[in-house]
C-alpha cells in the first residue's frame, strides 16, 4: 500500500484527529508523562546507588543507607508503574471515547452518505475497532517521550562514569535507529493492509446478519459463510507480513543490541583494570548499557503507534465525508407545503440516477412516484426529504430552497417513513415519539392509530411502555410503527419511500384513505409500488431512465402501455386497477 503524503487531505485530517483526542486528555496525558518520565529517572538512579553500594561492601565500609536507598528505589519505580498502568488506560479510554463520540457526530451529520460509500458493516468496524486502536495513540506518545528518555539517560549515565563508554556505544546507535525507522515505516503499511481487509469482512458480515432470513430461505448459508470468509487468506497474509516485520525488525534489534552492551562492558573491564572504574562503576555501566539499547521498549512503541496512526487514517475517511450545510432561514408561517423541482440531477458515484427533473407538487396535495426498478424513485423522495442533494439545479418547499433552511426548521417540517424502518429508543412509545420534544402520550397513541398500530401495541405485555426488542413484529407492524412515528410529527412535508409495501391490501387501504381524508395536514410524496396506491393520489410522477416521462392522474396516464407495465400488466393488456 502506497504511504500518504503528509499534505494529503485525509493524512491532516487524521492527524488533526489524534492531535484533538490528546488534547481531550491533555492534563491526564501531561500526567502519564511526568510519571513516566519519574520512574524512567528512578530507574536511571537505581544502577548507581547499587554501584555505590557495592563499592562500599567491598570496602568493608557501613552500607545501610545506600541498602535502604536501593529499596526506596525499587519500591518508587513499582508504585510508579502501578500509577503509570492506571493514567495510561485511563488516557485510551477517555481519548476511544472522544474519537468514538467525534466519529459517530461525523457519521450521522453526513447522513446516508456515509452508509452509501462504506457500508453499515464497515462503519461499525471503525467507529468500534479503529476507534479503539486510535484511543491509543495519545498515552503511547506520551509513554514514548520516557522510553526515548531511558536511553538517552542511559548515554549520559555513561558519559559520566567514563566517555569512553558512551563513545563506544554512540558507535553502533546509528544503526539502531535505521532500523526502528525501518520498523515504523513497514509496519504502517502492513497494518493498514490488515485493518482494509478486517473492514471488508465486517461489511459482508452486517449485510449476511441483515438477509439471514433471506439466506436460510434460501438455503445457502454455506456459500454465504463462504463468501463473508473469502477475505481471509488475504487477512492472514496482511497478518503475517505484519508479525513478519515486527519479528525482522526485532531481531535485527535485538542482534545490534547485545554487541553495544558486550562493547560497553568490554571497555569498562578495561577501564577496571587500569583502576579508572570501581567493580560498582562496572555494574552501573552494564545496567545502563541496557538502558541505553531500550529496543523491547522502542519497538512496542513505535508498533502501537504505527497501529494508531494507521486506524486514524480510517477514522480520517469518514470524517471525509462532507455533512450537509444548513442555512438560517425560516419557512413562511402556514405555509402549505409546496415542494418543487428545478432541473435536478443526482448522480451516484459515476451514474447518473436523476437527469433534469423539474416537478411541482401543490402544497395539501398527495403525490404517488411510480416507476421501474433503477429509475430514481428512492432518490427523488431522498432528495425531497433533503436525505441527500442534487449535483445539480435546487429543490424549494413553500419557496425557500432546502439548503437555506436551518437544520431544526428542514426536520420539523419534513417527515420520512420508509420499508424498513429503525426502531429507536427504549419503549415503543419513545420509539414513535423520537425526536420530538416531549410528546405526550395522547399525541403517540393518535398517531398510532392513523397508522393503525394502535390494536397490536396494545396486545404487546406492557402496551406503549414495551420495550421494543421485547416487542416481536412482523414486517408490516414495523412498517406501521414507523408510519405512526412520521405521523406523529405532524410535518408540512411527509415523505414515504415504499412504507406501505408490506401491509396488507386492507390496512393499506385504511392508511392511504387518512392520508388523503379531508383536511389531512400538509402535502405527501409517496413512493410506489401498487397500482392502487397510484390510484388514490392526487396525482402521479412517472419516471423511467431517471427522467419525468409523465406526470398526471392514475387513470389517465393508465391508458399508457408503459405505464401499465410498470405494474407488471403486460404490454396490450388494459386491466381494471
Amino acid at each position: 500500500m502506497r504511504p500518504r503524503r503528509q499534505d494529503d487531505p485525509l493524512t491532516r485530517e487524521s492527524r488533526a484527529l489524534l492531535r484533538s483526542a490528546g488534547r481531550h486528555s491533555a492534563a491526564r496525558c501531561a500526567a502519564l508523562c511526568l510519571v513516566t518520565a519519574a520512574a524512567t529517572g528512578a530507574e536511571l538512579l537505581l544502577p548507581a546507588a547499587l554501584g555505590r553500594a557495592l563499592d562500599l561492601l567491598l570496602a568493608q565500609a557501613p552500607t545501610t543507607r545506600w541498602v535502604l536507598c536501593c529499596a526506596a528505589l525499587v519500591l518508587l519505580v513499582a508504585a510508579l508503574g502501578t500509577a503509570e498502568t492506571v493514567l495510561h488506560g485511563t488516557v485510551d479510554a477517555r481519548a476511544t471515547a472522544w474519537l468514538r463520540r467525534r466519529t459517530l457526530a461525523q457519521v450521522l451529520a453526513a447522513g446516508p452518505r456515509a452508509g452509501d460509500r462504506f457500508g453499515s458493516g464497515d462503519l461499525v468496524a471503525r467507529l468500534v475497532g479503529n476507534a479503539a486502536q486510535a484511543g491509543a495513540a495519545p498515552a503511547a506518545r506520551a509513554a514514548l517521550l520516557a522510553a526515548l528518555a531511558g536511553p538517552v539517560g542511559g548515554v549520559v549515565a555513561l558519559a559520566l562514569i567514563d566517555p569512553w563508554l558512551a563513545v563506544v556505544f554512540l558507535a553502533g546507535a546509528p544503526l539502531l535507529a535505521l532500523l526502528l525507522r525501518a520498523l515504523a515505516r513497514d509496519v504502517s503499511a502492513c497494518v493498514a493492509d490488515y485493518q482494509r481487509v478486517q473492514g471488508r469482512i465486517a461489511g459482508a458480515l452486517a449485510e449476511a446478519v441483515a438477509g439471514r432470513r433471506t439466506l436460510r430461505a434460501a438455503g445457502l448459508e454455506a456459500k454465504e459463510t463462504a463468501r463473508i470468509l473469502r477475505p481471509l487468506p488475504e487477512l492472514s497474509k496482511a497478518g503475517r507480513e505484519m508479525w513478519r516485520v515486527q519479528g525482522r525488525a526485532a531481531a535485527q534489534a535485538v542482534a545490534v543490541a547485545p554487541l553495544l552492551q558486550l562493547g560497553v562492558i568490554a571497555v569498562a573491564g578495561l577501564l577496571l583494570a587500569r583502576h579508572r572504574l570501581s567493580p560498582g562503576d562496572v555494574l552501573a555501566a552494564s545496567r545502563y548499557a541496557v538502558l541505553a539499547t531500550g529496543v523491547g521498549v522502542l519497538v512496542g512503541q513505535l508498533s502501537g503507534l504505527a497501529r494508531s496512526r494507521a486506524a486514524a487514517q480510517r477514522l480520517g475517511e469518514l470524517h471525509t465525508v462532507p455533512a450537509p450545510d444548513h442555512g438560517e432561514r425560516r419557512l413562511p408561517a402556514g405555509g402549505p407545503g409546496r415542494l418543487e423541482f428545478r432541473r435536478v440531477t443526482a448522480r451516484r458515484g459515476d451514474r447518473t440516477v436523476l437527469t433534469g427533473v423539474d416537478l411541482v407538487v401543490p402544497g395539501g396535495t398527495t403525490l404517488a412516484v411510480v416507476g421501474r426498478s433503477g429509475t430514481g424513485k428512492s432518490l427523488l423522495a431522498a432528495l425531497a426529504a433533503r436525505l441527500a442533494d442534487p449535483d445539480d439545479g435546487e429543490i424549494l418547499l413553500d419557496g425557500v430552497p432546502l439548503p437555506e433552511l436551518s437544520r431544526r426548521e428542514l426536520r420539523a417540517a419534513v417527515a420520512c417513513a420508509f420499508d424498513r424502518p429503525v426502531l429507536l429508543g427504549d419503549t415503543v412509545g419513545d420509539a414513535i415519539g423520537l425526536g420530538l420534544p416531549g410528546p405526550s402520550p395522547a399525541l403517540v397513541r393518535e398517531a398510532a392509530r392513523t397508522a393503525h398500530a394502535d390494536d397490536f401495541v396494545r396486545r404487546l405485555p406492557d402496551g406503549y411502555a414495551t420495550v421494543c426488542a421485547d416487542a416481536p413484529r412482523s414486517g408490516g407492524e414495523s412498517q406501521r410503527l414507523g408510519l405512526a412515528r412520521a405521523f406523529a410529527r405532524r410535518a408540512r412535508l411527509l415523505v414515504l419511500d415504499d412504507a406501505l409495501s408490506s401491509l396488507d391490501t386492507v390496512t393499506e387501504h385504511r392508511i392511504t384513505q387518512a392520508l388523503l381524508a379531508p383536511g389531512a395536514r400538509g402535502t405527501r410524496l409517496v413512493v410506489a409500488h401498487r397500482a392502487a396506491t397510484a390510484a388514490r393520489a392526487d396525482a402521479v410522477v412517472w419516471l423511467d431512465d431517471g427522467r419525468v416521462r409523465a406526470v398526471g392522474r392514475h387513470t389517465a396516464l393508465w391508458r399508457e402501455a408503459g405505464y401499465r407495465a410498470v405494474f407488471g400488466v403486460p404490454t396490450g393488456e388494459e386491466s381494471d386497477t
